[in-house]
């Protein structure tokens, strides 16, 4: 999990040794994805994205609405492609009938095409990459029906940590998370204090690590993501200490003790660790592999418990993409017996008056029904005891999808209701869009862009657009005064 070297523009990253590029190169050309009726995809128009990120997807041919959705996000020097066709989440995906959302990104972010898990500005609550993320899952959902109670993440290094930081910044978005050979969640503020993350132990207590994830998460009081941690015993490039720490700050989070309730031999000199909450579900699980060193764990072969395979931090010794699949119960099987309330889903929901800044929903009323909870985009953003809401402080012209669900006299709720979308009035007043098309260097001169840290951020958006020098060009457009996004895609006429 190489980062960045920022002590000047355009400097040269750390890079891994000749010998794991040349199996990386080699793990790209000889091992070609097994034919499937459905292909890989990119897709755009997917949000803002002030990450500046790509989003990639997998969805097999005739899902039905309402299947899951797994977010998979890559490690350093790798890309979406690669990681869908070793991974073996492809696999399951046939399978087990769910959705797979790749993130991308690449040098045009940072230097080794890593996440930025160790900055701020891209791992919080509605910023940046983190955001860029969220919108994908978003657009997911609305252009795949994916079910938005079943909605997973994943990744491995860099792409590990970021799962660690999605499920901090969004647990009201992810049901479950996956954390392969990553980090814990606020264990960086900087690319300094990055590599002390990676090579050594961070002195913090349980209390501590779980602080971080409630103070990221924007408030959220639970129910919490169900996370599996994966590690390889011999990882030097993050170390084993990290899973320790990880599985400290879930089971935290959770309220839950630091010892399991139960451990299992595995596959692939294996164990795991089950950590159960007051029900006896699993919540937390740890699978420590002997041996292993940095990388995905997969088992090339055709059996049901095989996937994936062998190359450059690929590594052949157990499919944890089966196992994790598993512990998410996307195979049919049950991760939450107690599952949604009693009460049905509200029915009738419907957007009436909209203004600039917001939307008011009305629905028919649920016999048993205490209060009502309120989600935007799968999120939970508000609560209410009749049947009646109005959500405020949005953005004009923008399109939101609402969605109710009932809550009985115990605080559980039940199935969410069909969703609704509204768009609200007003917009950018009439301003005619321009677009400039030049170096970082000259945007930054020009005063669209501002840099920092050796990198150049879009005015406005704060969008990163790269190294700050002459050799990174990009399209920004100009959608109000002073306010520029990336539009390498394409501009207004």
């Amino acid at each position: 999990m190489p980062v960045p070297d920022r002590s000047r523009p355009g400097a040269r990253p750390r890079a891994f040794g000749l010998t794991a590029v040349l199996a990386l190169l080699l793990a790209l050309f000889a091992a070609p994805t097994p034919a499937s009726a459905a292909s890989l995809t990119q897709v755009t128009g997917f949000g803002t994205n002030p990450g500046n990120l790509q989003m990639y997807a997998y969805v097999p041919d005739g899902l039905p609405a309402g299947a899951p959705l797994v977010v998979a996000l890559h490690g350093c020097t790798q890309s979406a492609p690669d990681y869908h066709s070793h991974a073996g989440w492809a696999k399951y995906a046939d399978l087990y009938r769910f959705a797979v959302v790749y993130p991308h990104t690449s040098s045009a972010n940072n230097a080794n095409s890593c996440f930025n898990w160790f900055q701020s500005s891209d791992t919080a609550r509605g910023q940046g990459e983190a955001l860029s993320v969220k919108q994908m899952v978003d657009s997911a959902i609305s252009r795949y029906g994916s079910d938005v109670d079943r909605v997973f993440v994943t990744g491995l290094s860099a792409g590990g940590a970021m799962t660690a930081a999605m499920l901090a910044a969004y647990p009201d978005v992810f049901a479950g998370g996956s954390i392969a050979s990553g980090i814990p969640a606020g264990c960086a503020t900087g690319v300094a204090n990055a590599y002390t993350c990676m090579y050594n132990a961070t002195s913090k207590t349980p209390k501590q690590w779980g602080d971080a994830v409630r103070s990221a998460s924007g408030g959220w009081t639970g129910p919490w993501p169900r996370v599996a941690i994966w590690h390889g015993t011999s990882d030097t490039t993050v170390v084993p200490a990290n899973a320790t720490q990880s599985r400290d700050q879930w089971t935290n989070v959770w309220g839950l003790s630091q010892t399991p309730a139960s451990t299992a031999s595995l596959p692939g000199n294996t164990t795991q660790a089950v950590y159960t909450d007051a029900r006896g579900v699993p919540a937390v699980t740890t699978f420590t592999v002997s041996g292993m060193g940095h990388g995905t764990a997969v088992d090339p072969g055709t059996g049901a418990s095989q996937c994936g395979t062998a190359g450059a931090y690929y590594l052949d010794t157990i499919c944890s993409s089966y196992y994790t699949a598993l512990f998410w119960g996307l195979d049919g099987g049950t991760v939450d017996p107690g599952g949604p309330g009693a009460l049905p889903a509200p029915t009738g929901l419907t957007a009436g008056a909209v203004t600039d800044t917001g939307v008011s929903l009305s629905w028919n009323a649920v016999s048993g029904a205490a209060s009502y909870e309120i989600y935007r985009g799968g999120s939970r953003v508000g609560t209410t005891t009749g049947a009646s809401y109005t959500d405020t402080g949005l953005s004009p012209g923008t399109a939101y999808t609402y969605a109710v669900a009932a809550v009985d006299s115990s605080g559980t709720a039940g199935a969410r209701s069909a969703s609704v979308t509204a768009t609200t009035s007003g917009g950018d007043g009439g301003f005619e869009h321009r677009c400039f098309t030049a170096s970082n260097y000259a945007h930054v001169q020009a005063g669209r862009a501002r840099q920092s840290g050796g990198y150049a951020y879009a005015l406005g958006s704060g969008q990163n657009m790269g190294l700050y020098n002459t050799f990174y060009s990009h399209t920004l457009e100009e959608t109000s005064a002073g306010h520029f996004v990336i539009s390498d895609s394409g501009c207004p006429s």
